[in-house]
């Protein structure tokens, strides 16, 4: 009997998959067709959606953006035969107040100030952010900003700020000069106090004296002027800038074999996480004045940025306290073979690891700090739901409430939807596990 076997010699071509397991129908069978009760879900949800987007798509498209008043409003809804609450929006008052919720009521003959300030802004942080595109000398712009920031936002003399400078450069260089002959630890508190002794002794009569001879500066813009997003942007970016290091230095004093200075920041930590942050708004708006002398005048915001800032720097600390936390004991041992003294080993080796692994921590209690200047309204200052009150107490729109809210409700999306990418992207770039 003959042999028919047969034995293939070279691979089958490739062919396509079936056009019913790939691409968005693939897809929709695998995630939302692939039973029953999934198919009866998805139908319900996408139901659901049409309604709701049927409701709110009309409602956003709404033909009001030419209106002066809520009256007008409803009169040109009215003549497109949509009646009620549900039949538009009147976009008329982000038109006509959207400089306002910006600004709020600084002089708009200076409006070129915050504008200016803001795209130094970025400038600024550009080699923070992104290291790796910037150029590297723009981290000396980064360094001068924050004595900018101030002189352009509130005016004044310019002798303030550069006195304010003048008190970190002294500090260095009697840092540097102490540490040269004694320990780190002295040469700190060295620096320190000569930065205080400068400022709250010498900077005043000095900068005084100079503007007197030299009277340049911007015109001066009081704190009652700020509002809108400028002030949240303001109080937001300050705070978190100035509670990350707080927060580092509490968490590494949470965890020191120095009784004293492990107390005093557990006490403070515990105490400002166990106090609503309104609570401390209203000691900054109402009972700091108390206990200053008499005749001090310590500007609201100053007050209240004061206040935000420890308050997101002792939940700072925890977050950081738990990256340094989940570093093995190996990273300390490792340091210490190395033979690097504590700031070494810090700055080298433990706080980049603990601040990475800490990364969507920090950036959360960022997200959070820039949501809750919203809560200065109650004391007062005009951010954007402070002045959406004012906005609706005009007699052109009183009534008008949704809109105002959801325009404030976007801008800060937005504003935190762009930390939270970037969070995203920085743990991508700083992962090493693959």
């Amino acid at each position: 009997m003959a042999d028919v076997s047969f034995v293939r010699t070279e691979m089958l071509p490739e062919r396509a998959p079936p056009a019913t397991a790939v691409g968005i129908i693939g897809w929709m069978r695998a995630n939302l067709f692939s039973s029953v009760v999934n198919s009866i879900l998805t139908l319900i949800a996408l139901a659901f959606v049409l309604m709701v987007l049927g409701n709110l798509v009309p409602w956003l498209l709404s033909p009001t953006w030419n209106a002066v008043s809520l009256t007008e409003c409803r009169s040109i809804l009215h003549d497109l035969g949509r009646e009620g609450h549900l039949g538009g929006a009147c976009w008329g008052v982000i038109r006509d107040r959207w400089v306002q919720l910006m600004f709020g009521f600084y002089p708009s003959s200076e409006y070129w100030r915050p504008i200016l300030t803001f795209f130094m802004l970025a400038l600024a942080l550009a080699p923070i952010l992104f290291a790796e595109h910037a150029p590297k000398k723009l981290i000396w712009f980064t360094a001068i900003f924050p004595f900018l920031m101030p002189w352009l936002l509130w005016g004044g003399t310019i002798w303030s700020p550069l006195g304010a400078l003048v008190g970190f450069i002294i500090a260095y260089f009697v840092y540097k000069a102490v540490a040269a002959a004694m320990s780190e630890a002295l040469a700190m508190i060295a620096g320190l106090a000569a930065a205080i002794i400068w400022w709250m002794l010498l900077m005043g009569p000095i900068a005084g004296a100079l503007s007197s001879i030299m009277p340049f500066g911007f015109e001066a813009v009081q704190s009652r002027n700020f509002g809108g997003f400028l002030l949240s942007i303001t109080i937001g970016v300050v705070a978190i800038g100035f509670s990350l290091p707080i927060g580092i230095v509490l968490a590494l004093g949470r965890q020191s074999d120095l009784p004293l200075v492990k107390y005093i920041c557990v006490g403070f930590i515990e105490f400002i996480r166990g106090v609503p942050l309104i609570t401390l708004l209203f000691v900054a708006s109402t009972l700091l004045n108390i206990f200053l002398p008499p005749g001090t005048n310590f500007d609201i915001i100053l007050r209240v940025i004061i206040m935000a800032t420890l308050f997101s720097s002792a939940y700072m600390a925890e977050t950081i306290r738990g990256g340094l936390a989940a570093l093995p004991t190996g990273q300390y041992e490792g340091a210490d073979s190395l033979g690097l003294n504590y700031w070494q080993s810090q700055r080298l080796i433990i706080m980049p690891q603990a601040l990475k692994i800490s990364i969507p921590g920090i950036v959360g209690n960022f997200i959070g700090l820039f949501k809750d200047t919203t809560l200065v309204s109650i004391i007062g200052l005009l951010d954007p739901i402070g002045l959406s009150t004012a906005i609706r107490a005009d007699t052109a729109w009183n009534g008008v409430v949704w809109e105002l809210y959801g325009f404030i409700a976007f801008m800060f999306f937005v504003f935190c939807f762009g930390m939270s990418r970037y969070s995203m992207y920085l743990e991508r770039k700083l992962k090493t596990s693959h």
